[in-house]
């Protein structure tokens, strides 16, 4: 009797597995295509909120280009950097009325000498611009009178920038070359840079 008990529990035992085993796949299967439903729309979704936000970058890429543009025709700068001296200036120049500002002043509050005035000035007296061309400079470096002559090379250069054909008015006036002198070092067991001390016989 005991046998027969023991025979019957073994066969009913795989039974039961099977059907729990057929349960759970069908449950699986339908996890997975109401998965699949979801990730299809969020997808669809996806895909029409970046067309429409491409359409709109389109729509606003030209009207911010045309900009640009504007901006950058209006207004031409001509720029030139002159040196005299210890003196290095850095000239911009523009289309306007005249005037003249160096560090944020203007060139007669700046130099205050009329003579160096008229060196700074003198590119613009010779080609007739004095009153076409505003210009302004940073000037570093130097004493007033090197900075004037710095100034006066970096006007030049940047009128050559403005009007290549007035170079050779410019060259002959004598402006387009950098004035290279400038004070000699002292020497040791002199003065000055030659001056010797006074000889004794006795």
């Amino acid at each position: 009797m005991a046998e027969e008990k023991v025979e019957e529990l073994v066969e009913v035992k795989p039974k039961r597995t099977r059907a729990k085993k057929a349960e759970t796949a069908e449950v699986v299967e339908e996890a997975k295509t109401v998965e699949k439903k979801t990730t299809t729309k969020r997808t669809k979704k996806a895909d029409a909120s970046d067309a429409k936000d491409t359409s709109a970058k389109k729509a606003d890429a030209p009207a911010k280009k045309a900009t640009k543009k504007v901006s950058k025709s209006t207004v031409q700068e001509f720029l030139g950097t002159g040196k005299r001296k210890t003196s290095v200036a850095r000239v911009r120049l523009v289309t306007g009325s005249g005037k003249i500002i160096v560090n944020g002043k203007d060139i007669a509050e700046y130099f205050k000498l009329d003579s160096l005035i008229a060196t700074a000035k003198q590119p613009l007296v010779l080609t007739d611009l004095a009153s076409v061309v505003d210009v302004t400079a940073n000037i570093y470096g130097g004493g007033i009178s090197g900075q004037a002559g710095a100034l006066r090379h970096g006007i030049t250069k940047a009128l050559i920038e403005f009007r290549p054909e007035l170079r050779t008015e410019l060259k002959k006036a004598g402006f387009v070359t950098r004035d290279a002198r400038k004070k000699e070092r002292k020497k040791y067991g002199l003065k000055k840079a030659r001056k010797a001390p006074q000889f004794s016989k006795r």
